[in-house]
């Protein structure tokens, strides 16, 4: 179907839509739209019903099937379907399900369009064939996610919004330009792998920033723990996975990724034993993950590259059960720093169980669904001949469990008991806890529902001997360990510096700076403004009397008279109207003047 604009060079065309290419971000932004006109009473349902008839249309695409735009000669793919895509689009969806049925209880129609649109826009970029459409939907999810940290109405969700909308504004501004320098250069707007240059580089670096590589990471541990309890969970998921995504579509195979993942495995796994906040601690593990996962962009290999989408499809999931966990902690309790949390063993058993699913899915643990993911990273690794890399992220493997599966759990549930009296939790969170930990369980005892959904053949076997001997003796010695110490460990309530430091610190004096001296500035001649304004109404009122008050006062100041009286406001023509004698006398004398000019000239 082709439209005719103004002139020949506006021409538009359309392919034919289709359930093989139908572009699932429209069924959640119409979602969002009707859900504003909705009863409130079904609202949660209808959130799941959208998840819903987006699986159906998933499951009816086909790979290679496209859906094309022309616009002012430029080729635009709004809907690219291929196995990439279909493995992202199929834990996306899921994840915004199983995220519906945990918020089921939330009425706040802000978080539950947020959340729509969040979702909508990230599955829009996975299937985006072009980079307008990648960019397009980049800003609708950098927007949508901050209104889920904002949902929560307080003074620090306020302020970690604003930073999160500052860095993401700074990414998509780098992002935006990296793509005209990029259509500059070749004339064409598809997303494909990108060969270098400057265009490269500002995309490779808005990128990274989503992907919260280090040192660009500081605004996810900032922001993400300021989160509504059922928001967090939907940050978890999306934005540093899309980002995975789009760095293995244009970046698979740059070295430069591969020790930046490494590092970042190791250094998410630092500060996480650092946090005291449980939630951050989770954020600073999403760090450490996504790092297995640059890594295996990086090393670019067939079986690496499976391995990076098998982990972001096994961490979306376990990450989001992670902070379902520690969501209904601080739903029942109201806490969630590990200083105030303690004893809860007895009073919210059943949020344990699914948290330690979570815990040993995260921590590689044989049976779940980590130990089938993130091991064929590291195996990647090891047939590449990459030994420290090998290294670095078996170390991260180690603090993972040490942090996830000993620390934040023994400090929530047991440790010190601080009678705490958790309140009521909605049978929703237990539900959506439930089929989250059915499906890490399953993914970790049938890796075969993961591994059919990977673009290419997988040959990798996790279950093997040596595997499973040397996981089990990394986990027990761990275990080991923090047993024996665990009496001498203790958290304290402390803040832990984070690159965001060096963009928080002198924020202040940015502050000063183009703020508050600008806006001292515009004070300083707006009160200039108003003060000529009203000397101008003034004289405008009164011209006569204004300068009669002007000359009385010059001759008060130089001659040293009595001070006048102010006159009036307001023109009064009787007041200043001239004596009729006195006009009279003046014609006269200027008659006679006139006469004796006359008569002696």
């Amino acid at each position: 179907m082709a439209a005719t604009g103004y002139s020949a060079a506006m021409i538009i065309t359309i392919e034919m839509m289709n359930m093989s290419n139908f572009p699932l971000a429209i069924i959640y932004v119409i979602g969002a739209v009707l859900l504003l006109v909705l009863p409130r009473r079904i609202r949660s349902a209808f959130c799941l019903i959208i998840s819903a008839t987006a699986f159906v249309f998933l499951i009816n695409l086909e790979a290679g099937a496209s859906l094309n735009f022309s616009f002012l000669n430029y080729d635009l793919m709004v809907s690219r379907v291929d196995r990439l895509s279909l493995a992202f689009g199929y834990v996306f969806v899921i994840m915004g399900f199983l995220g519906g049925i945990y918020s089921y209880h939330v009425k706040d129609s802000l978080q539950q369009v947020a959340a729509l649109l969040y979702v909508g826009s990230s599955l829009g970029v996975v299937f985006a064939g072009d980079l307008f459409t990648l960019l397009f939907f980049w800003e609708i999810m950098a927007v949508s996610s901050l209104f889920l940290i904002w949902a929560r109405r307080t003074r620090d969700a306020r302020k970690a919004g604003l930073r999160y909308l500052l860095v993401h504004a700074f990414g998509g501004s780098a992002l935006m330009a990296g793509i005209l320098l990029h259509l500059q250069q070749t004339g064409s707007l598809l997303f494909t792998h990108f060969d270098g240059g400057a265009a490269s580089y500002l995309i490779l670096f808005a990128f990274a920033l989503n992907a919260a590589v280090p040192p660009l990471n500081g605004w996810l541990a900032d922001s993400y723990p300021e989160g509504t309890v059922t928001g967090s969970v939907f940050l978890s998921a999306f934005t540093t996975k899309v980002a995975v995504y789009a760095l293995i579509r244009g970046f698979a195979g740059l070295e430069l990724l591969m020790w930046a993942g490494a590092i970042m495995a190791v250094y998410g796994v630092v500060f996480a034993f650092l946090a005291n906040d449980g939630r951050r601690l989770l954020s600073y593990h999403i760090i450490s993950q996504v790092g297995y996962m640059v890594c295996g962009v990086g090393i670019g290999s067939v079986v690496a590259v499976n391995g990076a989408i098998a982990h972001a499809f096994a961490h979306i999931l376990y990450k989001g059960l992670l902070f379902m966990g520690m969501g209904t902690v601080l739903y029942a309790t109201g806490r969630n720093k590990m200083t105030e949390l303690g004893g809860l063993f007895k009073k919210m058993r059943l949020t344990l169980i699914f948290f330690m699913v979570g815990a040993f899915s995260i921590s590689g643990v044989p049976l779940f669904s980590g130990f089938v993911s993130k091991s064929m990273v590291i195996y990647a690794a090891e047939a590449a001949h990459f030994g420290i890399v090998v290294l670095l992220l078996s170390l991260a493997s180690i603090g993972t469990f040490l942090s996830i599966g000993l620390k934040l759990p023994y400090f929530t549930w047991f440790s010190t008991d601080r009678n705490l009296k958790p309140e009521p939790v909605p049978p929703g969170m237990y539900i959506g806890m439930g089929l989250t930990s059915a499906i890490c369980i399953a993914i970790g005892v049938y890796p075969a529902l993961l591994y059919n959904l990977l673009p290419f053949g997988v040959h990798y076997q996790p279950y093997t001997a040596p595997h499973l001997i040397e996981s089990m003796q990394l986990l027990l010695f761990t275990g080991l360990a923090f047993w024996l110490v665990r009496k001498k460990l203790h958290t304290e309530a402390t803040i832990t510096l984070d690159t965001d430091w060096f963009y928080r610190r002198p924020s202040r004096l940015a502050f000063n700076v183009f703020s508050v001296s600008i806006s001292e500035l515009f004070e300083t001649v707006e009160r200039f403004s108003l003060r000529l304004a009203g000397y101008l109404v003034k004289v405008g009122a009164n011209p006569a009397g204004y300068a009669v008050e002007a000359t009385r006062n010059i001759s008060h100041i130089l001659l040293r008279t009595e001070k006048p009286a102010p006159e009036p406001s307001t023109f009064s023509p009787d007041r200043y109207r001239i004596p009729l004698g006195f006009m009279v006398l003046v014609v006269l004398l200027v008659l006679v003047v006139i006469l004796a000019w006359d008569f002696l000239f």
